[in-house]
């Protein structure tokens, strides 16, 4: 584990542990926040860490995948805020060249029950196999143009092995047949699924993570989606689409 990995897990395990001091050494002074309810700046993190170490229930976190790309961290994590419910995230912390963490970004939702296949927002393989991340990162951007994007639709079947695809949205099944069928119950309720802008993606071996803008049912959204590649073909899926906030606490924007 990379000390960039580690330092991005310890950062997050300062809202259980309540450790202030350790989130100052942690953090750059102009530590830049994304997050829409949260000021920006080590401060701010530092009041935010202190406020949940004062609740009455302890904070929990449990991160089960950590990635690096670049000077970049990026982490799928259950979280749970002072009792407030569970919660899972995808955060991605910028790093300067001195080790500090500089940047923030990360979408959240609420833990939903198993999705039609039985799957979790977080279950699924959790360490990446060596691989080149350039190749899969070239495929996944490629896949996000062509068919989120909605550019190049003919070329949905190309991006997977027959149907063998494992999914983990809370509310799409295993399969192209399985987001097919998601697919057309959103047209046949005349709900729409548009991605507008990509901003990153990020990649480690065979995992890449994608941020996007768009919309969702009429909603303005984040998009994050975690895709694993096998065999060159997307072979794992899991996201999360949070809503983006009309109001913010920084001026940062969640891009």
């Amino acid at each position: 584990m990379s000390q960039n990995i580690q330092n991005a897990k310890a950062l997050i395990n300062t809202f259980v542990s309540g450790d202030v001091d350790l989130a100052r050494q942690l953090l750059a002074p102009d530590y830049i926040q994304h997050n829409q309810a949260y000021a920006t700046g080590a401060d701010a993190f530092i009041a935010a860490v202190e406020g949940l170490a004062q609740a009455p229930v302890k904070t929990t976190a449990e991160t089960i995948r950590a990635f690096e790309d670049g000077d970049k961290v990026f982490l799928h994590t259950i979280y749970n805020f002072a009792g407030g419910g569970e919660q899972v995230a995808f955060d991605i912390l910028r790093f300067n060249a001195e080790g500090k963490i500089v940047e923030h970004w990360d979408n959240l939702d609420a833990l939903a029950e198993p999705n039609p296949s039985g799957r979790t927002q977080t279950d699924g393989v959790t360490e990446t196999t060596e691989a080149d991340k350039e190749v899969t990162r070239t495929l996944v951007t490629n896949f996000v143009q062509d068919i989120l994007h909605g550019k190049n639709l003919d070329k949905l079947t190309s991006y997977f092995d027959g149907d063998r695809y494992i999914q983990h949205n809370t509310g799409i099944a295993d399969g192209l047949s399985g987001l097919g069928a998601a697919l057309a119950a959103l047209a046949e309720a005349g709900l729409e699924m548009t991605y507008k802008e990509t901003y990153q993606v990020l990649a480690q071996d065979d995992f890449a993570l994608v941020v996007s803008e768009g919309e969702f049912a009429g909603r303005h959204v984040a998009y994050y989606d975690l895709f694993r590649v096998e065999n060159g073909f997307i072979a794992e899926h899991w996201d999360i689409i949070q809503d983006i906030a009309t109001e913010a606490a920084n001026d940062n924007g969640k891009f």
